[in-house]
């Protein structure tokens, strides 16, 4: 009690500190979970133990972090290192109510590739930047108005549609990679299809890991690795950091993807409530902010956009370790482990034929990803405003349509995303459902050709109506 005087506290009123999210009480004796308890947000298990599932985090979201800097060629040890600062941030910024690992976004992998070849990497590090400035702003008003409004704006049709087209705008980038070493990215898909379908538990989560170690141990065989930069580089020194471009012809490129990071940061914080029996509802704005914050500052340094990473919800849901104690540890691993520009290239020795292998699945996952939205919230295709919204979006992302004015040059990402929300709230209001029982008293002719709807079936069960 004097120490919470001491530094500024009441006991109504905790010392600022606490407001950090870095007070955790101890669960239980700090050394067991008990059958059908989880450890809490604001609680930790034993340092020792915390420490260790900490660095199951690291290895989680290990694979698919480095993926995107190598395909995209950024600097391996500047994402890492932006990763585990963004995380830090988002800890501090939500006052640690969602444990969460902010990892590399694949929703940047496109845009970054498109912008750097007109622009170059300092032009894409610029696109990041506006990408998370928007998010975050986006963040703000979610925190103030609340979330209904971007369930309005986009619905399950409309997000599906945008992450399946982003994942499939990609595929001719996988087959570049799959065709300059065929055999080796066959070894590696095989290998992620394989430990991915027989394995379960955090192993058949990393399926993407294992297949790129594998994989990469094969290219050694066949002598497709070079180590003369790792050999090159420090065991110890600063990540390499590189300052932002901005460019106008971005904007098309970057404004999408900010779409698809809402509905991944709205999704992981209502997965964290659902598991952890919490109602988070009152931070989605705060999870919005801290990563539009986070994203901003890996541009600003030359690192890929962030995302909350579900790779990690799966270490949660199989630790049944929510704290936020855990993800302090993996950030501050990760900020270490980036200050090894040896340990950097020796990533980014990755050769194509990995890539590709690695690149056919992740890019694929990220289309179906789409089609599970879908799926999950029942969207009726028999409904032609979705079935056209769902069609025009998706041909125009994986075409890669391309529209140039002035400036301006919107790919098949801007295009497919703008075609889904046009298409769908343009077409919606005229798309009348029919109803002749609530609109006129029916005949005996209508009763026995139209049986009437049983009481308690939802407006959205009707014949004829929109749902989406």
């Amino acid at each position: 009690m004097a120490f919470i005087f001491a530094i500024g506290g009441t006991p109504e009123r905790p010392p600022p500190m606490s407001m950090l999210g870095i007070k955790w009480k101890l669960h239980g004796t700090g050394k067991s979970i008990k059958p059908g308890h989880v450890v809490a947000p604001d609680e930790r298990l034993a340092w020792p133990l915390t420490i260790g599932v900490g660095m199951q985090h690291v290895v989680a979201m290990f694979g698919a972090t480095f993926l995107v800097p190598i395909i995209t060629g950024m600097p391996p040890a500047t994402t890492l290192f932006f990763s585990g600062i963004g995380t830090l941030l988002f800890l501090v910024i939500t006052k640690g109510r969602v444990p969460s690992y902010l990892g590399s976004s694949f929703a940047f992998i496109a845009p970054i590739m498109a912008s750097q070849q007109q622009f170059g990497v300092p032009g894409a590090l610029g696109g990041v930047v506006l990408a998370g400035a928007l998010l975050a702003l986006v963040g703000a008003i979610v925190q103030k108005f609340g979330a209904e409004w971007i369930n309005r704006l986009m619905p399950p049709i409309v997000t599906g549609a945008i992450v399946a087209l982003i994942g499939l705008n990609l595929a001719p980038a996988a087959k570049q990679n799959f065709a300059a070493a065929p055999v080796t990215a066959v070894v590696t898909l095989a290998t992620i299809i394989l430990v991915s379908v027989l394995f379960r538990g955090i192993l058949g989560r990393l399926s993407i890991l294992v297949g790129v170690v594998v994989g990469y141990l094969v290219a050694m065989l066949r002598g497709e690795v070079s180590y003369d930069k790792m050999n090159a580089a420090a065991w110890v020194g600063l990540p390499q950091f590189q300052t932002p471009e901005f460019h106008i012809g971005v904007l098309g490129l970057f404004v999408p993807v900010v779409l698809v990071l809402v509905a991944e940061n709205i999704g992981h914080v209502k997965s964290v409530a659902a598991m952890t029996g919490q109602n988070l509802d009152g931070v989605s704005g705060r999870a919005l902010m801290a990563d539009g914050a986070a994203t901003v500052l890996a541009g600003i340094g030359g690192g890929s956009g962030t995302t909350t990473y579900a790779e990690n919800i799966g270490v949660m849901a199989a630790t049944k370790v929510y704290s936020t104690a855990a993800y302090w540890v993996a950030g501050i691993f990760a900020i270490l482990l980036s200050f090894s520009p040896k340990f950097g290239e020796l990533i980014a020795t990755v050769p194509p034929g990995v890539l590709g292998g690695a690149a056919t699945m992740l890019y694929g996952m990220i289309g179906i990803l789409g089609v599970k939205i879908w799926v999950q919230n029942k969207v009726n295709f028999s409904n032609p405003v979705n079935l056209t919204t769902a069609a025009v979006a998706l041909i125009i992302g994986i075409a890669d349509y391309t529209l140039t004015v002035g400036e301006l040059t919107f790919t098949g990402i801007a295009l497919g995303s703008a075609a889904a929300l046009v298409i769908y709230h343009g077409m919606k209001p005229s798309r009348r459902p029919v109803e002749p029982w609530r609109n006129r008293s029916p005949s005996r002719r209508d009763c026995r050709r139209l049986p009437r709807p049983p009481p308690t079936l939802p407006r959205s069960g009707l014949p004829g109506s929109a749902r989406s």
